[in-house]
């Protein structure tokens, strides 16, 4: 067996056609298929279902196309690593990103491995969380900022950070006024601006069972894909959306966040590592460096929900003040 096969498996398999594949890969229809048959007999077992068009992977041709990626995959890294090596600096970093770590985390990470002297072409793939686990198991990634469920915690689970849900709210809104944790019951009347499914079912279902849970089916008119977007429907006064706290820190104007009671339910910011990820300095200090903007981002946090704490306290020292100088002003005539 060589690469070659795989190659062209992989193709095959990804079109759903030998044709097709042919004209991709440069070579006549005929070789390929007596390549894919040769592949086949030399594992023995059947790829693939000839249909009248196209073909059909089997349930070993499924198992095996998820192996020969990873192989593929990995005999791409081997080359790159043997190139750097040689260059003296490493070809790539490539991290997967859930939404709002695009916007919260990668950032300050960028600017940490900048100062760091650290030479490496990043490469960010927008990915959810389950998507992340399966690039890093098939050594797609090396490193994944992501939000796992919360019936587990992942083998690649390096570090963590509490990111629970909040409530986004145009600034003008009643119950944008209050102050410390509130019900999602309360929203319960309101519009809200949904974050798209197919961008992250695993948000997307989760902020369902919360509204559930509450006690209400949310009012979604409007959907966005990217939380930025999300947001600028919230702030141009169109509804509220249930997002990551982390988005706070982003400071965007017209929007103000409430953090949510959601009994039962944590949210988390995990940082992910691949298994066949290498153990040397370098790789080591780039992990490092990721773990230290995830508990920047915590600490960050904190002090915004340190600052919002205090605000209603100063509001009321202040109406009490106003309260006080009324009293004592004379009446008039």
């Amino acid at each position: 067996m060589e690469l070659r096969h795989l190659r062209y498996f992989v193709t095959v398999a990804e079109l759903g056609s030998v044709s097709r594949a042919a004209e991709k890969l440069f070579i006549a229809q005929p070789p390929l298929s007596a390549q894919i048959r040769q592949l086949e007999q030399e594992l023995g077992v059947t790829l693939f279902l000839r249909q009248p068009r196209g073909v059909k992977l089997t349930p070993a041709g499924e198992s095996y196309l998820e192996d020969a990626r990873a192989i593929l995959a990995r005999t791409e890294q081997a080359a790159a690593r043997a190139r750097e090596r040689q260059s003296g600096r490493r070809a790539a970093l490539r991290l997967g990103m859930v939404p709002s770590a695009v916007h919260s985390v990668l950032p300050g990470l960028l600017d940490r491995l900048a100062q760091a002297g650290l030479q490496a072409d990043v490469e960010v793939s927008d990915m959810i969380t389950a998507h992340q686990l399966q690039a890093l198991r098939n050594d797609e990634l090396d490193l994944g900022f992501g939000r796992p469920g919360e019936d587990g915690w992942p083998d690649e689970a390096v570090a963590a950070i509490d990111d629970p849900y909040s409530l986004a709210l145009p600034a003008d809104s009643a119950l944008a006024g209050g102050s410390g944790v509130m019900p999602l019951a309360a929203a319960a009347r309101e519009v809200f601006v949904g974050f798209s499914r197919y961008q992250d079912v695993d948000f997307f279902d989760r902020t369902q069972v919360l509204c559930a849970e509450a006690g209400f089916k949310p009012n979604i008119r409007h959907h966005a894909g990217q939380f930025f977007s999300v947001l600028g429907l919230v702030a141009r006064n169109l509804g509220v959306a249930i997002v990551p706290a982390s988005l706070g820190t982003l400071a965007f104007p017209g929007v103000v966040f409430r953090r949510l009671a959601t009994p039962g339910h944590r949210g988390r910011l995990v940082l992910l590592r691949g298994s066949r990820l290498e153990q040397d300095a370098w790789t080591e200090q780039v992990v490092e460096l990721a773990r230290q903007e995830l508990e920047a981002l915590a600490a960050r946090m904190a002090v915004l929900d340190g600052a919002r704490e205090r605000q209603p306290a100063r509001a009321s020292r202040r109406a009490q003040t106003a309260s006080k100088r009324a009293a004592r002003q004379p009446a008039q005539p």
